[in-house]
């Protein structure tokens, strides 16, 4: 049973993950306190925090045991940044992928921030060392927390230290996480795209080279993992998947890795992806998959689906 707490989570930025992150920590009780620079935002955020809490309620789909009145009871607004900082245990920051505004931040909060709070970034772009590393202080206190969109229906949180980044933070910040219902992975070290794009973008990469080389649609693709791997990896990682096709994952590998090279020596080089007869043709298809003017109506049903497969993982589990 959660009860409120005494701790203080500062989020920065009140977009779609700042929001987020607002409700999944006041779900078990945190007083929450989310930044932003103008006072407009702020105020709308809060607004759009209430509904969405009521909304979920109404669906069962709210976090935690405290109430829609409790969880919002206990997140404040500020556009003052020493206030929110201050007494902080933890900062979330969701500004936008701007490398120069992240290196302006970090290193302002460098100046003002207790020297135990951990500063966790939101980015799925930069590794944590790109702007922490001209920092005057307390940049062993930084990492990254990366989310997936939309992070109150997927629960996967990549924890990402930089070179420098304590082994107690690392640790804290998984703790965090799992307290607030995440699912966080630990990376060793950083590496570009960490785990979730290196991997996403393995995946874009050989179905543009598909889609290119007209071998098959971009409908039909999509169908691949929608009405395939997609059912498999949505409950079965691809080890486990593979340690599942054959006597063990070793002899998966024994059975069918000289496969799985030869397959990969064909896959060509990398895509550019940039303008011209690949793009306009995908663009065009994805266009008659979901016109732009329903891109919202289709998301607002992605996060259905994703609301219902959560569910129904849970009840699986």
């Amino acid at each position: 049973m959660s009860t409120m707490k005494n701790e203080k989570i500062g989020i920065i930025g009140s977009g779609l993950i700042g929001r987020a992150w607002s409700m999944l920590f006041a779900s078990v009780g945190y007083k929450v306190m989310l930044y932003d620079i103008l006072p407009e935002q702020t105020s709308n955020a809060l607004k759009e925090i209430e509904k969405e809490l009521h909304a979920l309620h109404a669906k069962g789909a709210l976090r935690g045991t405290l109430s829609p009145a409790e969880q919002f009871s206990s997140i404040s607004i500020t556009t003052d940044i020493g206030e929110l900082v201050s007494n902080a245990i933890y900062l979330q920051e969701c500004i936008p992928e701007r490398l120069e505004w992240k290196c302006a931040l970090y290193t302002q909060l460098a100046d003002i921030v207790c020297a135990e709070t951990i500063m966790a970034s939101s980015t799925s772009t930069y590794m944590p060392s790109l702007f922490s590393e001209q920092m005057k202080a307390c940049r062993e206190n930084v990492v990254v927390a990366h989310p997936l969109n939309p992070p109150y229906y997927i629960p996967l949180v990549e924890i990402v230290p930089a070179s420098w980044t304590k082994a107690a933070v690392v640790t804290r910040t998984r703790e965090l996480m799992l307290e607030i219902g995440q699912k966080p992975v630990t990376l060793t070290r950083e590496i570009e795209g960490f785990a979730t794009n290196r991997i996403q973008y393995a995946i874009l990469n050989e179905v543009w080279r598909l889609v290119a080389d007209g071998v098959v649609s971009v409908v039909d693709v999509d169908r691949v993992v929608t009405e395939g791997l997609g059912l498999r990896y949505a409950l079965l990682g691809p080890l486990e998947t593979a340690h599942l096709n054959a006597d063990g994952v070793a002899d998966y590998f024994q059975r069918f890795g000289a496969e799985v090279y030869a397959v990969s020596q064909t896959y060509g080089p990398t895509p550019k992806m940039e303008a011209g007869a690949t793009l306009s043709k995908i663009a065009a298809e994805c266009e008659e998959m979901v016109p732009r003017t329903q891109l919202q109506t289709r998301r607002a049903q992605r996060d259905r689906f994703l609301r219902e497969l959560c569910t129904l993982k849970k009840q699986l589990e």
